[in-house]
């Protein structure tokens, strides 16, 4: 027999197993009642990790993730064969460059999250306030526990989600910023749990709450309170109960609040997520030029094992007297013999896939990304904050957008609202004339009653007055001669999440209605008269994006309960009687085309309907279950048979310079597309403020509106326009060329396309399967055709759906979605590019942003000056990569047909070795970091450069093949070259020959000197950097070339290089032939440089502006070519006397 407490606890217990979507926390640690059995619950302690290693994985696990990049595990492959099986070179030539990879790309990623864990040590050691049997104790912030009460005081954070129990403020309430939570500043009002004991060593209560999940702004959960054997006292918890870990406390000395959610599943920390990985068009394409390289490595694998084998099936070739088999060798299986002589072959030629081509273009990217940081441009002074760069990997791809998708509020526009006007039952009211008078656009009946026009007004104004979230924060008092000074009331703050409703608040101040805050549930107004009105604050309906307008109960002095409600007006019109719409509807719909609107409407309650209400709203509250669905049909029921009183219109200005942005990316070639919820008239304004619609452009609408028009089915009608605007901006419209403008295409008409969210909805969500893909085909090829695209009343979701369908369509066009505010956050992370603003509607854009600029204008620097440059650079780098691994491999492929296809190595190892490390390495990465073909000034001056690099045009197939040929000729003609050199074997003034390694060692001279050399002509931007790796490398081999062969290396078997390098230096005929396959090799590059003609508007101008720069290089190409022309006149005109003197000297 169960004893009563212990089995009501069993039940509890059991239901817990049952119910997994509740967690049941004891305050204190206390049961309750305080007979029962307690056993503490298990929830995670208050540790925060977001490292990725610890010092005993960091090893294992970063080496399983750096093999699964297919490179690497090629390599580490390669480095296994060569250890494995009696190979032509040394497993150090392919284990070195592998381990430099491997340990520069750990020691990068482990520098990192030792960072993560300095900061997670910052957060869990941080020192807190516990109370724990009446006494106040400090911990460290990683062990509190859930059920422990903490107590916070002003400006410090809070460690964990705690319920707020206690305030030391009199209305029980406190402030909150949230700014490293989603950015807002703006002070958040929180309230404690009703009814709980102001010593909390006594009270007993346990709190029911759902499981952690990552919604900011969502919180579920109820209290029950036991006091004295009696029946426990539940209230309801919500978001406004809920201090967030994170948050800092203001204006309020001290909290108390209980823990419900600690560490790793707090909100902040469920909303840590690492940044998605996206894949960039250039990784695409080094990943296919991969593929054709991996190829061409077979092939030449698979020739010369074909050629071995042919060559030694002819007779005394297998066995030459000199190099007789092993009986071992004469018993191996012929085929085992094949296939290790093809990997050996493979090993050989292996290093035509650059692997240090990985490394290089991460550090590129990681330091590339600096310079948007370092910009200056980007620096804004109103928040005193730059550019941030939250992934690297994308850089490039800022050179290749081709659709943009914006937000409206707050991205094209400023977000800061200002109070325009307002309309009372056909009324118009403005600032500047306060008095009331009859609007034209109004028809009223009867003559006006000034009496009852006053009355609306004052409900109006008083409905302004009270309908809202805002804060007063109260004027600072000055003191003269210890006297207080009374302030203005224009001096008085007001603190809201909403800045529209701070524009309200203070347009109602305009018209002698001032709101002077909230006391004990009590909201005070000074009217007119500058009497104080107070009102009882019942209950507030918050605002939701699916009911669009929020809904305050009050009662006043008098007794009467009025509910205000205000709203947009697609959600407030059907809710109000219609004789009182038609007032109205005309104001809106004017104002609307450049300014915000919100309806206005009030209700009596009786003292049924409030009852019915209240009760109503307690019982949604307290629901754990469907809580949000049980309250909006309370709210919908409360909502009905309202009064329209008037509407308000609010101003949200552009941006600065925001036309001008548009206009530059429109003609960089960027399709441009709105992506707003608000109404159509109000985007469409902005749209033509923004430049994006001119005068000439012929709008195609599909909306609700133009469905119903027809007076047929909205499926029919649809589809009838859907092939009517494709027949006219697709069939009928001229091909437009890639490189004409809109403003130089004037002949042609211009259109811009609106669709709505419902309309939308029924594109992509057709009830017909094959109709909704005819539908989505015809809507997107519309769009491409138009120069601008506006959608809106948008869903966060519908965004994100839209970006997704171009993302995905013919081409695969790069996609860039820019936005402020949280509903944006779905769209930025589908495209391939997302760009964060740091606006007012919190920071939730920037952090899962992968760049984040201040203001629209420096979308313009980002793209057609850092993004064009990225792009170029990083191309550059790729093709020049595998251009030189080219020239590196092919005459070591050409020299097996002259060796017997014996696997002979032409260069030294310690030349494989460092060649992709130390000799060609440093040029290529300053290159790639701080090259300016084209300065930055007329890349913005010239928005049409942006098209010559669009669509990837510098690492197409045509390019590849350009560099791919590029680098067979100079490998032909690098061995080539040095093979007719050694066609007389007498090299040296005393009769001694040159041998195998000295033949490696010229072609080697001629390849590291030619390829740093052909990189010095590609630089347009010089700085002491490039001259420094440049001469430094080329310095730096031939250091390296006498210090390797000039000294006995003790740890060597066998030194091939000795006194090879300076043997060979001493020869006139090796000097002579290095300086003439160096020249010959850069001789057509030079040719096309000084030849090629000028082209396009950039022509005037290819230096750079900066003075400081060093231009030698320049003039070096400049006068190059005329030197040359004199060598080449004298030794194939005239055949002078060096042509001569070689020639002669070779034939002795």
């Amino acid at each position: 027999i169960l004893h009563p407490p212990c089995f009501s606890w069993c039940i509890r217990f059991c239901l817990s197993f049952k119910r997994v979507d509740s967690r049941t926390i004891y305050v204190g640690h206390r049961s309750c009642p305080a007979n029962e059995a307690f056993i503490p619950p298990k929830f995670c302690d208050n540790r925060i990790v977001s490292s990725k290693y610890t010092v005993w994985n960091f090893l294992p696990k970063n080496l399983f993730e750096q093999f699964r990049r297919i490179a690497n595990f090629y390599f580490l492959i390669i480095f296994l064969v060569q250890v494995i099986v009696d190979t032509p070179t040394s497993p150090v030539t392919s284990g070195l460059p592998l381990f430099f990879v491997i340990t520069v790309t750990a020691i990068k990623q482990g520098y990192e999250d030792w960072l993560r864990h300095k900061a997670d040590n910052e957060v869990n050691k941080y020192p807190v306030t516990v109370l724990e049997d009446g006494r106040r104790i400090r911990k460290e912030s990683e062990k509190i526990k859930v059920g422990d009460v903490v107590e916070v005081e002003e400006n410090e954070t809070f460690p964990c989600d705690l319920i707020l129990l206690q305030s030391s403020r009199d209305d029980d309430t406190c402030f909150v910023t949230t700014a490293s939570l989603d950015g807002e500043s703006n002070h958040k009002t929180h309230y404690t749990v009703p009814d709980t004991e102001k010593d909390l060593e006594s009270l007993n209560a346990t709190i029911e709450c759902e499981q952690p999940q990552p919604d900011l702004y969502k919180f579920v959960g109820r209290m029950h309170i036991y006091k004295n054997n009696r029946e426990p006292a539940v209230r309801s918890l919500g978001p406004e109960n809920l201090l967030l870990k994170g948050a800092t406390l203001k204006n309020t000395q001290k909290i108390c609040g209980v823990a419900v959610y600690t560490g790793m599943e707090t909100k902040m920390a469920l909303n840590y997520q690492g940044k998605s990985q996206k894949r960039s068009a250039v990784e695409k394409s080094i990943n296919a030029f991969l593929l054709v390289y991996l190829c061409i490595l077979v092939s030449k694998a698979l020739v010369c094992t074909t050629l071995k084998y042919v060559w030694q099936s002819k007779p005394g070739q297998d066995e030459p007297w000199y190099n007789e088999k092993t009986q071992r060798e004469k018993d191996t299986n012929l085929y085992l013999k094949m296939f290790t002589d093809f990997l050996s072959f493979m090993v050989l030629f292996n290093f035509i896939i650059p692997v240090s081509m990985y490394v290089t273009v991460e550090m590129q990217k990681f330091l590339g990304s600096f310079f948007i940081t370092w910009d200056k441009d980007f620096f804004d002074p109103e928040i005193k904050e730059g550019a941030l760069v939250n992934t690297s990997d994308l850089n490039e791809e800022l050179g290749q957008v081709e659709y943009i998708f914006t937000d409206k509020t707050g991205t094209l526009t400023q977000n800061n609202m200002e109070f325009i006007e307002c309309c009372i039952d056909g009324f118009q009211y403005k600032y500047r004339d306060a008095s009331s008078e009859l609007d034209g656009f109004c028809v009223t009946d009867g003559p006006v009653n000034k009496l009852q026009q006053k009355e609306r007004e004052e409900l109006f104004l008083r409905a302004l007055c009270l309908c809202h979230t805002v804060q007063v924060k109260e004027p600072t008092e000055q003191r003269v001669d210890g006297e207080v000074l009374q302030t203005s009331e224009a001096l008085r703050g007001f603190i809201a999440s909403s800045p529209d409703e701070v524009a309200l608040v203070k347009g109602a101040m305009r018209y002698g209605f001032t709101f002077l805050g909230l006391e004990s549930k009590t909201m005070k107004i000074l009217n007119r008269n500058n009497d104080v009105e107070m009102y009882e604050l019942l209950h507030v309906l918050n605002f939701d994006p699916v009911r669009r307008r929020m809904s305050v109960i009050v009662r006043a002095i008098s007794g009467d309960t009025l509910l205000f409600c205000k709203g947009a007006d697609s959600s407030i019109f059907p809710r109000v009687r219609q004789e009182e719409v038609e007032r109205i509807r005309m104001h809106v719909e004017r104002n609307a085309t450049g300014y915000r609107t919100l309806c206005v409407a009030y209700k009596y309650l009786s003292a049924e309907e409030y009852a019915q209400a209240d009760a109503g709203l307690r019982e949604a509250r307290l629901a754990l279950q469907d809580r949000e669905q049980k309250l909006m049909a309370v709210y919908n029921q409360v909502e009905t048979g309202m009064s329209l009183i008037g509407a308000t219109a609010v101003e949200d200005r552009l941006q600065e310079e925001a036309a001008e942005t548009m206009e530059a990316l429109q003609g960089a070639g960027m399709k441009v597309w709105v992506l707003t919820g608000d109404k159509m008239e109000t985007a469409k304004s902005t749209c033509y403020a923004c430049r994006l619609f001119q005068r000439n452009t012929e709008l195609l609408e599909l909306t609700v509106r133009t469905l119903e028009d027809g007076g047929r089915k909205r499926e029919e009608r649809l589809h009838e326009l859907l092939l009517e605007y494709h027949k006219k901006a697709v069939q009928d419209a001229p091909p437009v060329k890639a490189a004409v403008t809109r403003s130089w295409s004037l002949t042609n008409q211009d259109y811009g396309f609106i669709i709505d969210g419902a309309t939308l909805s029924m594109v992509l969500n057709s009830s017909n399967e094959s109709n909704s893909s005819r539908y989505k085909n015809l809507f997107l090829q519309i769009c491409q055709n138009c120069t601008a695209v506006l959608c809106c009343r948008m869903a966060p979701l519908q965004k994100a759906q839209i970006v997704k369908m171009v993302k995905n369509s013919k081409g695969c066009p790069i996609t860039l979605s820019i936005g402020d505010g949280a509903n944006d956050v779905s769209m930025i992370l589908e495209a391939h590019v997302g760009i964060g603003i740091k606006g007012k509607e919190g920071r939730q854009a920037v952090r899962n942003s992968d760049y984040a600029i201040p203001k629209l204008k420096h979308l313009k620097k980002l793209l057609l000056a850092h993004g064009h440059l990225y792009y170029v650079r990083i191309a550059h780098l790729v093709q020049y990569f595998f251009y030189k691994n080219l020239c590196f491999i092919l005459p070591q492929f050409l020299y097996q047909f002259f060796c017997g296809y014996s696997q002979q190595p032409l260069y030294d190892a310690a030349y494989l070795t460092m060649y992709n490390i130390c000799f060609t390495s440093m040029p290529i990465l300053a290159y790639s970091l701080l090259e300016q073909h084209i300065c930055m000034e007329v890349l913005l001056d010239n928005a049409t450069l942006y098209r010559e690099i669009a669509k990837n045009a510098m690492l197409r197939w045509g390019p590849f093949l350009y560099w791919t040929l590029l680098g067979v000729f100079h490998g032909l003609l690098f061995f080539f070259g040095v093979r007719y050199l050694f066609s007389n074997p007498a090299l040296q003034d005393n009769g001694q020959v040159f041998g195998n390694w000295s033949y490696g060692t010229i072609v080697f001279t001629v390849l590291v000197f030619t390829v740093t050399l052909k990189l010095a002509l590609d630089t347009r931007h010089w700085t002491w950097i490039n001259h420094f790796v440049i001469w430094g490398s080329l310095a730096f081999y031939v250091f390296f070339s006498f210090f390797w062969g000039g000294i006995i290396w003790p740890f060597l078997r066998q030194q091939r290089l000795y006194f090879v390098f300076a043997n060979m230096l001493s020869s006139v005929s090796a000097w002579l032939v290095i300086i003439l396959l160096i020249l010959l090799s850069l001789l057509p590059e030079i040719l096309l440089v000084v030849f090629r003609k000028p082209r396009g508007p950039h022509a005037r101008q290819v230096e750079p502006k900066h003075t400081d720069t060093l231009t030698f290089p320049l003039c070096f190409t400049t006068f190059l070519p005329l030197f040359l022309d004199a060598v080449l006149h004298i030794f194939v005109v005239k055949r002078g006397w060096l042509l001569l003197f070689s020639i002669m000297y070779f034939s002795e």
